[in-house]
């Protein structure tokens, strides 16, 4: 760090590294405070005792799940009898050394990575004046130490006049326990995970597109095994085997046509992420894609109507039919089942149509307990870094939308990812 430029870039390194220099009191302000400016403050205690660093926080849960600041930091501190104050709603940040300081726009661990060469300037070096004056406003105890530090009486009494313009209350036992309970009990989210979904998460969602309650053209019976081998004719043999389609695919009772269009949608809008990884939307897409969603659920509801209209006439239709094709057969050959339920050996026609009724009571369905709700269920989902960072997600996305180029994107994908001895390096 460049300490004799207006600008410059502070990290969590550069700080503590710029604190480790500390001859005589260490002052830090912000809305938290990272591991790396902890530790060196625990080792200028050892030098000058705690009495000589002065820090002030936000301690909240918020702060830390932000990436402000860490809970582990704090407790160092603590643990070496260093007074935290807590500051709620503090943003802006502080750190003075000496008589030299800054001020600096602390970074959001959750939003983004910190800064790691001097082309991202986040700080502003102060005046030994505007120290004294941030000091001497900051708390009692920095006060203190601003007067301390004053050259002349005249000084010494300005500084002293000077408003204490930040209330601080000090973190306790009671209160940090609380926070640690509740970061335990709901720990944050890791900082660079959360960084890469965002990268994608202007550009896609997982979407799900399902028709639920509709098909009643998959509604088989099962014949019973008393009527099952007395023969067919090729048109009621194409729907009866062991079992017999309540409604042809051909009806206009089926939802065949419903579901053609769906899955006609399901291609031109969304994509496949491949195999058992589900299909995703382009968010500039999603707009279209409810709209295509909005007009299919108005056909829904017509053809809802209709099958509520014309299902229970199908129904009797099929049921007439089986039992037009069983009846001579029954009369010609009655099944044991039948003729020990009868006073004559052979079957009359009320005989045969009595017995098939019966038996076709035990399986077939009333309209009302085919007919369910017919909904179009549509789910979205954000991205989430197990899917992310899956080997062949850049491949696969390619292969979804090859007009599109995502190596930019994947890029900062990666950059987001760059962990903490990376940034070191950097």
């Amino acid at each position: 760090m460049n300490t004799n430029t207006l600008f410059c870039t502070l990290t969590s390194v550069s700080i503590a590294n710029f604190i480790g220099t500390a001859k005589a009191f260490v002052c830090y302000a912000g809305p938290g405070i990272q591991i790396e400016p902890a530790k060196a403050m625990v080792e200028v205690v050892q030098r000058l005792g705690p009495a000589m660093v002065t820090v002030c926080v936000d301690f909240d849960e918020r702060v830390m799940r932000m990436g402000y600041g860490d809970l582990e930091a704090v407790k160092l501190l603590r643990d070496a009898e260093i007074i935290v104050g807590s500051v709620a709603g503090l943003r802006t940040a502080l750190v003075v050394v000496d008589g030299d300081g800054f001020i600096f726009t602390p970074t959001a661990l959750y939003l983004e990575a910190e800064p790691n060469n001097q082309a991202a300037p986040n700080a502003m070096r102060l005046s030994r004046q505007q120290v004294a004056e941030a000091l001497a406003r900051l708390s009692p105890v920095a006060k203190a130490i601003a007067v301390a530090q004053a050259s002349t009486p005249e000084e010494k009494q300005r500084i002293n006049d000077l408003p204490l313009e930040v209330k601080s209350i000090k973190v306790d036992t009671q209160e940090f326990k609380k926070v640690d309970a509740s970061l335990k009990e709901a720990p944050p989210v890791q900082f660079d995970l959360a960084r890469q979904v965002r990268v994608f998460e202007p550009f896609l969602q997982y979407v799900e597109l399902s028709l639920t309650g509709a098909a009643i053209q998959r509604h088989r019976l099962s014949i019973p095994t008393s009527i099952q081998k007395l023969g067919g004719t090729k048109e009621i043999e194409a729907r009866l085997h062991t079992t017999f389609e309540l409604i042809e695919k051909s009806s206009k009772l089926s939802s065949k046509p419903l579901e053609d269009e769906l899955n006609e949608i399901r291609k031109n809008l969304t994509r496949s992420m491949g195999k058992d990884h589900g299909r995703v939307v382009l968010k500039a897409a999603k707009p279209r894609l409810m709209e295509r969603m909005d007009e299919f659920r108005k056909r829904l509801e017509a053809h809802q109507k209709a099958v509520k209209t014309g299902l229970q006439q199908h129904l009797t239709d099929s049921r007439q039919q089986i039992v037009e094709y069983y009846l001579p057969r029954v009369i010609e050959n009655p099944p044991d089942a039948l003729r020990g339920q009868i006073f004559t050996p052979k079957p009359s026609d009320e005989d045969a149509k009595l017995w098939l009724d019966v038996e076709l009571n035990k399986i077939f369905p009333s309209a009302e307990s085919l007919i369910q709700e017919m909904r179009l269920e549509v789910h979205f989902k954000d991205v989430t870094f197990e899917t992310l960072n899956r080997d062949d997600f850049l491949e696969s996305i390619k292969a979804a939308y090859p007009n599109l180029n995502w190596d930019k994107t994947y890029h900062d994908f990666k950059a987001a990812g760059e962990d903490e001895s990376k940034q070191k390096k950097a």
